[in-house]
């Protein structure tokens, strides 16, 4: 769930994973000491070997003490269906998302996340729609995760000034491991080089699971907070043995002020600060983030700050998540980058996440409704 392990770890096991994190620290900085012609050589063979062992390491590092992983995504507005099932249709008539995810950039094809997601609110303000794809790539080892789900929206308005949407999703996945890009040990040679097919048992087939989530918003023209739960159903990911993936809870809201607001000319214009936060927590694992988004329209700027200390907690890992966005028409480009303390999340380069929206809002309409007391107030939160 932390930049560096998407998973799950069980805090009795923290000692044993952190052990292994610093064994895989030493021998990163053991290939970067390779200097001789002799050791340039054989890291040239040794190269896509060593890469797809570390990147392998990493995750036995992470996925040895978990019960199961979970994507994150550092732009939780952007991805704001996959935060909460009830943010679908909260924003525009209809939009279109892409986001991508990079984290640890310096080792080829590490932790890459894909998603896309859509979705349309209804003519009568009350339902919405939304579809969500994720593509899961981990590593050289050639893990790869694809799951296609719906969401659906109710919304209402409880007061005049006090707004609800309750949100489910239903979602269907597909993992799988290729081993195209492994080399096992009966295949080197003495001088090497890797020389014909090996003997080791490559079993782990498919898996496919149903994965089940459902999410609440209580929300008015400054404030938000939402409730979602995610995984109800804790499906099993293992590929010879049960591994569930727990279920998840995540909390989150702000609270936005406006220095300017206003529209003239069907220009809007804001001027706005809001901090927020979120905390979330998934088997024996708890992350805590909290942050600020600066709004001077067209641009959002934010800083978010992920490990805040907890009861109960291991030492979590401390990021800090700086993101810019823009709006332009129709449009919504966000950027942001995951800057880790750690240092061996440092040397492996942090974390890039792009995201790319097309949205359409009505917006002499939606004043038409609101005059006639027909629509809700829009949320507040930021879009990124």
């Amino acid at each position: 769930m932390d930049d560096f392990d998407r998973l799950v770890p069980s805090r009795a096991q923290g000692h044993v994973r952190k052990q292994k994190l610093n064994a895989l620290k030493k021998l990163l900085m053991r290939m970067r000491r390779l200097s001789s012609a002799r050791a340039a050589g054989c890291q040239r063979r040794w190269q896509p070997l060593a890469k797809s062992v570390l990147v392998a390491g990493l995750g036995v590092a992470g996925r040895g003490v978990a019960h199961g992983q979970d994507l994150y995504f550092a732009q939780p507005y952007a991805t704001r269906m996959h935060t909460n099932p009830a943010f679908t249709g909260l924003f525009d008539d209809y939009s279109i998302t892409l986001s991508y995810r990079n984290q640890f950039p310096t080792l080829a094809g590490t932790f890459q996340t894909t998603q896309l997601a859509a979705d349309y609110r209804f003519k009568d303000q009350t339902s919405a729609v939304g579809l969500l794809l994720n593509l899961d790539r981990t590593g050289q080892i050639g893990y790869t995760r694809l799951e296609a789900g719906g969401t659906y929206a109710y919304h209402a308005r409880l007061t005049p000034h006090l707004s609800f949407s309750g949100g489910a999703q239903v979602s269907y996945g597909n993992q799988r491991i290729s081993y195209n890009n492994l080399v096992f040990g009966d295949q080197l040679g003495d001088d090497g080089t890797v020389q014909g097919g090996t003997r080791e048992t490559l079993d782990y087939n498919p898996v496919s699971y149903l994965t089940l989530g459902t999410g609440v918003l209580l929300y008015g023209e400054r404030f938000w907070f939402g409730l979602a739960g995610h995984h109800l159903n804790q499906p099993d990911l293992g590929f010879r043995s049960q591994t569930k993936l727990p279920l998840q809870l995540n909390l989150n809201g702000g609270y936005k002020h406006f220095f300017v607001r206003s529209t003239t000319k069907q220009q809007y214009r804001e001027i706005s600060l809001a901090p927020v936060i979120s905390y979330t927590r998934q088997g024996g694992s708890q992350r805590a983030e909290a942050g600020a988004y600066m709004t001077l329209t067209p641009i959002t700027l934010g800083l978010m700050y992920r490990g805040l200390p907890l009861p109960g907690s291991d030492h979590p890992q401390q990021i800090l998540t700086t993101t810019a966005g823009v709006t332009v028409g129709a449009f919504r480009l966000g950027y942001s980058y995951d800057a880790s303390l750690s240092s061996l999340s440092a040397d492996l380069g942090g974390a890039h996440e792009l995201s790319l929206s097309v949205r359409q809002f009505d917006s002499l309409e939606a004043a038409w409704r609101r005059l006639k007391r027909r629509n809700y107030p829009s949320i507040p939160c930021p879009a990124f």
